[in-house]
């Protein structure tokens, strides 16, 4: 575990409730920021790949209106049980003018070889763009909130081997996570706890050799866990301000029970 301060924008899904009793809606927002802090974002068909709810083996789509906010607004698909919430965005794109605020995003994010894979791939150093996605999950108890996550198929995601809001939870979150449908061995995870007072503390793990990884949690607190690949984009197109890197963000966010 390594304390770290945050120097990238996250997005996430945050429940307005993260347990909510039979019967009652899920809500929550789409929150872009840093340090588990941020605005919320309003629905839009353009920016979004997938927005579901999977439960007891059943997906059902969320269709809110463009310019919803809270994006999330639905009856639980379920009476009782876990519920995942799933969002995928399209490609957005990032443009860097400064190497050195690439060189320190490829740092924190603990990918030591992009600088010289840069250099010898003969890109340009400044007005060189990233295209970038989101894979947010964020896991809801209803009622008794019995049952676990399942794989979304997202092309990187968490998935979460222990249930918070189980009544046999011991405070442990162990997750995988998953790349392409394959674990992610020795990968940083990127952990945000909020505590009931609004103070976050941000710490690093990395992922075991079979893509797990056991972070101790608290009661009381809510939590982001985020984890990025970066990757070259596919056919770099030889142009001004060239497209050259690709980001995948997978962000899971619950809460843990006081």
């Amino acid at each position: 575990m390594t304390p770290i301060g945050a120097v990238a924008h996250e997005l996430w899904i945050e429940p307005l409730s993260y347990q909510v009793d039979a019967g009652e809606k899920l809500q929550g927002h789409f929150k872009n920021g840093q340090e588990f802090a941020g605005s919320n974002l309003s629905f839009f068909d353009r920016s979004s790949a997938r927005f579901e709810m999977m439960a007891n083996g059943k997906t059902t789509v969320i269709s809110p209106r463009s310019g919803d906010s809270p994006a999330l607004d639905v009856l639980s698909p379920v009476k009782e049980g876990l519920v995942s919430v799933v969002y995928e965005t399209t490609a957005s794109l990032l443009t860097y003018r400064e190497w050195e605020k690439f060189l320190k995003f490829a740092a924190h994010k603990d990918f030591p070889n992009a600088q010289t894979d840069h250099i010898v791939a003969g890109w340009p150093q400044d007005k060189f763009r990233e295209s970038y996605t989101r894979h947010a999950k964020a896991l809801i108890g209803v009622g008794n909130a019995a049952g676990s996550d399942v794989i979304a198929g997202l092309e990187t995601e968490f998935l979460a081997i222990t249930n918070p809001y189980d009544a046999r939870f011991d405070n442990n979150m162990k997750v995988s996570l998953l790349y392409k449908g394959a674990p992610r061995a020795n990968a940083q995870v990127e952990v945000f706890a909020r505590a009931p007072d609004d103070t976050v503390e941000i710490t690093l793990y990395r992922t075991d050799g079979n893509g797990y990884v056991s972070v101790p949690v608290q009661p009381g607190h809510d939590y982001l866990f985020d984890a990025v690949v970066l990757r070259p984009f596919a056919n770099p197109v030889a142009e001004e301000n060239p497209v050259v890197w690709e980001t995948l963000w997978a962000a899971l966010t619950f809460s843990v029970p006081e």
